[in-house]
């Protein structure tokens, strides 16, 4: 494949307008380019080759493309929450069992723009792609988890959070599945996550994130490789014991005695990887240690992470100041969390040390990344690049198809907290960006939302430079009509916000509930030209792959993440409102043409 140029050195020619024009399809340079395959068969099995480094400088890889427009099986529903969505069966009290139930209908939502007749006629396919989003693949048993917090808050544990790599594999197998893009089924070009991938910035956590994304066998357990030591066989009644006959807080509620449940939660796992190209986006729990410990905290809490003592248990007057100090900030590199651990050295319970439970650091993050083990389907670095190994940065471009461009941000803050910003570096290039990809259509990624950028802690590497907020990110994305989305997570709740602006400077915010938490859904977009002066985004949420309904005696890989799925929708203190409205999950956005 001959090398192509960079977006930046082509003649001043506006690519969208060319291509209305012709009606013409090539292949483009970038990294990781998606471009798409010939048919949904033909898209598990792309040829990928290298490309030349476009618009972010990154090294991918190029899917084989093939021609425009509306594929064969469009529309479908069956695998996704169209057709049917997990539901508590009727009559069912206490600890509630799910079973099928009816699917959400698409709502078009014409906020920013009118919907016009004979659109579906006329439409043409740009893109289509699948978000992830707050997978949290968590190791239970890590010394600095914080589910003694329940004692204060019950929804400060997680029944569920010893099968999320169970649960995750299934959402894997969901995806590899889809028989193209819901509302067009034209072949989806690529996978984002879209942040917290990890949950402890933890070295087991993160191979444990690579392989199933990218394919691989994963046990999901540290310390003891024979045996679970942490809080559910701690024989405490604060937390779920379901191999015991304790009588604990949870059983009282209807949760099920499962005997056997530990050690299946610990045995290996095997993930398929998806078939499809996948990009990484990083979240606070990616970058510091509990996801709001600055990255360059107090050493304490490292060796305490590869130590061989747990905290399991702490008094509701502790706890609950514990997290306002973690909701307040006040203490971002930990140093309230470390007195707090040597003031209870005495209650701490003995585990078994390990190494791979460090934390790692960005540039260690990104290394990952680029590690052959892992490269699956591609593309080399899934976005990342040796480029951002020099800079030190973990933000990055890549071209999804001829007239797109994705942009994925760093909004995670080095200086501590969960609440997200940018330096004003990481602004200028977003800004550069956008205005050098102008005859682009921009789709912008990040982990937290801009109703979550209001941090404002130096970091730590670039103490002088300024830190901006959500609102000025939105301002700066509506300058620019080629800016189509924004497509987040971190909130654990699907919600859609329209940003007007001037002109046909709009875009839409697209947020998407985790993978941790119920519903468990991730999201298929699909940008379309309605060939009448307006675009569409269309969004359909899936579940993993796991049957609905769950029997307490299978301990399969497949039973674990259906009983992944129902023990979060059982979590005592767990959010109901996460799945959002119904103009929150499946929809038809319109927007004007910019």
């Amino acid at each position: 494949m001959p090398r192509i140029r960079s977006v930046a050195t082509v003649p001043a020619l506006n690519r969208r307008t060319l291509l209305a024009a012709t009606g013409a399809v090539s292949l483009s340079a970038g990294i990781g380019l998606a471009l798409r395959p010939q048919s949904p068969a033909h898209a598990a099995t792309a040829a990928q080759a290298p490309v030349a480094d476009s618009v972010a400088h990154n090294e991918g890889q190029l899917a084989t493309a093939g021609p425009k427009g509306p594929a064969a099986l469009a529309p479908y529903t069956r695998g996704t929450t169209l057709g049917s969505v997990a539901t508590p069966r009727s009559g069912s009290t206490g600890y509630r069992r799910l079973g099928d139930g009816a699917g959400w209908k698409r709502v078009v939502r014409d906020e920013l723009a009118a919907a016009r007749t004979g659109r579906a006629d006329r439409r043409t396919a740009l893109a289509a792609f699948v978000q992830l989003t707050d997978l949290h693949l968590i190791d239970a048993q890590h010394p600095l988890r914080l589910e003694y917090l329940r004692s204060q808050n019950k929804s400060a544990w997680r029944p569920q959070e010893a099968l999320t790599v169970a649960g995750a594999v299934s959402l894997i197998e969901r995806v590899n599945s889809l028989h193209g893009a819901p509302a067009t089924g034209t072949p989806l070009h690529f996978v984002m996550t879209t942040g917290d991938n990890t949950d402890n910035n933890s070295k087991t956590e993160l191979e444990w994130f690579l392989k199933v994304m990218s394919g691989g066998r994963i046990t999901p357990n540290s310390g003891d490789p024979r045996h679970y030591e942490g809080v559910q066989a701690s024989n405490l009644k604060t937390y779920w014991q379901p191999d015991a006959a304790l009588r604990d807080a949870d059983k009282q509620l209807g949760f099920p005695r499962i005997q056997g449940f530990l050690a299946a939660a610990i045995r290996e796992v095997r993930s398929p990887g998806l078939k499809l190209p996948w990009y990484s986006t990083v979240g606070n729990h990616d970058a510091l240690p509990l996801g709001c410990y600055g990255s360059r905290g107090d050493s304490y809490l490292t060796e305490f992470a590869v130590g061989g003592k747990k905290l399991m248990s702490l008094g509701s007057a502790e706890a609950t100041t514990l997290a306002k100090t973690i909701k307040n900030g006040s203490s971002p590199k930990g140093a309230a969390f470390r007195d707090l651990l040597r003031a209870h050295a005495r209650e701490m319970r003995s585990v078994t040390p390990d190494e791979k439970r460090a934390p790692f650091t960005p540039a260690e993050y990104v290394r990952a990344h680029l590690d052959p083990a892992y490269t699956g389907p591609g593309p080399i670095g899934h976005g990342y690049s040796s480029a951002n190994l020099s800079a030190g940065t973990q933000y990055y471009t890549f071209r999804i198809a001829e007239d797109v461009i994705g942009v994925s941000l760093d909004t995670t803050d080095p200086g501590g907290h969960y609440e997200g910003s940018i330096g004003t570096a990481q602004l200028r290039w977003l800004e550069k960006t956008l205005r050098e990809n102008a005859d682009s259509y921009v789709i912008v990624f990040s982990h937290h939302t801009s109703k979550t950028m209001r941090n404002t802690h130096a970091d730590p590497a670039h103490p002088a430079e300024a830190r901006h907020g959500g609102g000025e990110v939105v301002s700066l994305l509506a300058r620019f009509s080629n800016t189509l989305a924004w497509v987040n997570g971190h909130t654990h709740k699907n919600e859609i916000i329209p940003h007007a602006a001037s002109g046909n400077r709009s875009f839409w915010e697209i947020c998407t509930a985790s993978h941790v938490d119920f519903p468990q859904l991730a999201r298929v977009i699909e940008l379309v030209d309605n060939k009448d002066g307006t675009l569409s985004l269309f969004t359909t949420l899936i579940e993993s792959a796991a049957p609905h309904a769950t029997d307490f005696s299978d301990l399969t890989q497949t039973g674990l993440a259906a009983l992944c799925r129902e023990l979060s929708f059982n979590a005592p203190g767990a959010r109901t409102d996460l799945s959002g409205t119904s103009r929150d999950r499946n929809t038809e956005l319109i927007l004007k043409k910019g």
